[in-house]
């Protein structure tokens, strides 16, 4: 799968916020980018499964030269066990097509408090501003160095019970790509409506990444509210992923 140097990678999560991203970014009048949309398609029967497919939408930014500057990558919504074969598949999918291109993945999350659990410490932010954490793992790049100062270091170790990240975390460390997660949470404000808050993380988390980019971020474009999916039973395949 041909991309760009810098991909971004997002999931069609039940809370609608990977479509509102895709639809938010958009080319900056500043810079002579197009943008260009396709979908995918990779079998998943070596891992014996043969009903299904790992799909989705990939979104180019090209130059006036038709060179590829930002790539989007937009996954379906898979579950255990089927999530990790389908993020493997589409990441060795650019390994081998484009390994040399690969500079770094930037993976947005926005992530409850509940799912992410700090041995030291709770991330959850007290004041009324949201708050943006950053991991950095393999070698540092340009657009790492660029995200890593707005962000918090997100404090380990620390026990992750978010699927999508769990697996994207193991799968990218397997396959040894530079990968800079940003992960997004709510402050706890009780003079703020939830969806005020709501508004506001997905401005700050669109707009840091229209300014890493060099995209635009239209946030008119696309109205979005979080609306967590519950879940009675915890995941069992958790533990695949450690």
């Amino acid at each position: 799968m041909k991309v760009a140097q810098n991909v971004m990678v997002l999931f069609r999560d039940d809370a609608g916020f990977g479509i509102a991203i895709s639809d938010a970014l958009q080319p900056n009048p500043s810079f002579p980018f197009r943008r260009e949309e396709s979908s995918f398609e990779l079998s998943l029967e070596r891992y014996g499964i043969k009903d299904l497919k790992a799909s989705g939408d990939v979104i180019h930014f090209i130059d006036d030269k038709g060179v590829f500057q930002v790539t989007m990558l937009l996954l379906q919504n898979y579950e255990p066990p089927i999530l990790a074969c389908a993020v493997n598949e589409v990441l060795e999918s650019i390994v081998e097509v484009e390994s040399l291109a690969i500079q770094t993945l930037v993976l947005p999350l926005i992530v409850p408090p509940s799912k992410l659990k700090c041995v030291s410490r709770s991330l959850t932010m007290t004041g009324s501003e949201v708050s943006l954490f950053g991991v950095q793992i393999g070698s540092e790049t340009d657009i790492m160095r660029a995200m890593v100062t707005k962000c918090q270091k997100l404090p380990l170790p620390m026990q992750i019970h978010h699927e999508h990240l769990a697996c994207f975390l193991h799968v990218i460390r397997v396959l040894k790509f530079s990968t800079f997660v940003l992960v997004g949470q709510i402050g706890q404000d009780l003079t703020k409506r939830a969806s005020e808050q709501e508004v506001e993380i997905f401005r700050v988390m669109g707009e840091l990444l229209a300014r890493t980019f060099g995209l635009c971020f239209s946030g008119d474009r696309t109205k979005w509210y979080w609306t967590e999916k519950s879940r009675v039973v915890e995941e069992p395949w958790h533990a695949l992923y450690g």
